[in-house]
């Protein structure tokens, strides 16, 4: 990784006012200790600088002056909550509270987006790349719209012979995917985006589903041209979403150039064949959808 200067680093961001500066602070998945939070709020009152927090699950201190940047940097670093990033480098990686607590999260997204950002923050890329996990299609964090996304994904069925065809899970979903048909359900898999509702509302236990699973996307982006990232691959396990992940930003690094964002040079630079190449890669038995 190549050094940068300080005034260089990503989480520096120079102002409006130009003799002012913004420093984003590294918070992973948004999560913070009581303790942490006070001392960002002290480090802001000894040089008073503002608090704001961000939409990618950080906080920056704002007006501060240039020749408290080193102090402010260490004393960040002190605290737990070091310099952040914002150029041409992997940012902060942000996620849903998971199943840690909530009710309609597939696999805790907190432990994901913590090993990742340990792995992959501050990477030196051609372009900025962020990464956002949701732990169900309900997508909180937008992860769809980032360079790298990650939703949780489990795909429901029912044990034939024992449904009484009620119909408490028509009620329940949200795509209108589920019909009862003479007794019996009927499941609309185009219609159905697997967020696993029609599972917890049935009332008998009937409808199961597949252990969750882990859906990415690559090239989404926000922005005045919103556009929602490809589907890359649909995979089983946190340890192939880990391999998958490496694999796209050593290709993104590789292959991406700085004059336009990752969704617009997609095609240019071979999504489709490097997709192909990965999934040929990973073990069959990984993959739910290629």
């Amino acid at each position: 990784m190549r050094k940068f200067a300080l005034h260089e680093k990503g989480g520096i961001i120079q102002e409006l006012d130009a003799t002012l500066c913004t420093v984003r602070i590294r918070i992973p998945a948004g999560i913070i200790t009581p303790k942490q939070m006070s001392g960002i709020g002290k480090i802001a009152e000894k040089f008073s600088a503002g608090v704001h927090l961000t939409t990618r699950q950080t906080a920056e201190l704002f007006h501060v002056k240039p020749e408290d940047l080193e102090k402010v940097v260490k004393a960040l670093e002190k605290n737990g909550t070091p310099l952040g990033a914002e150029k041409s480098e992997i940012v902060n990686v942000t996620a849903c509270p998971g199943t840690d607590r909530c009710k309609y999260a597939q696999f805790d997204s907190i432990a994901l987006a913590l090993a990742l950002d340990k792995k992959h923050f501050g990477r030196d890329m051609p372009i900025k790349a962020r990464i956002a996990i949701s732990a169900c299609p309900n997508s909180c964090m937008s992860e769809k719209l980032n360079e790298i996304g990650i939703t949780g994904v489990v795909r429901p069925y029912r044990i034939p012979g024992t449904c009484t065809g009620c119909g408490t899970c028509t009620h329940y979903c949200r795509e209108d995917a589920i019909a009862i048909k003479n007794g019996v359900i009927k499941l609309d898999e185009d219609a159905c985006v697997h967020c696993g509702m029609c599972i917890h509302s049935c009332p008998f236990h009937i409808i199961k589903s597949d252990p969750p699973a882990y859906h990415i996307t690559v090239g989404g982006k926000r922005g005045r041209h919103p556009k929602i990232g490809k589907h890359f691959v649909t995979v089983r396990s946190p340890e192939t979403v880990d391999l998958c992940i490496e694999k796209i930003v050593q290709w993104i690094y590789r292959r991406a150039w700085g004059d336009l964002l990752l969704p617009d040079q997609l095609d240019d630079i071979g999504f489709d064949a490097f997709r192909t190449d990965v999934i040929n890669s990973l073990p069959p038995e990984e993959i739910v959808s290629g």
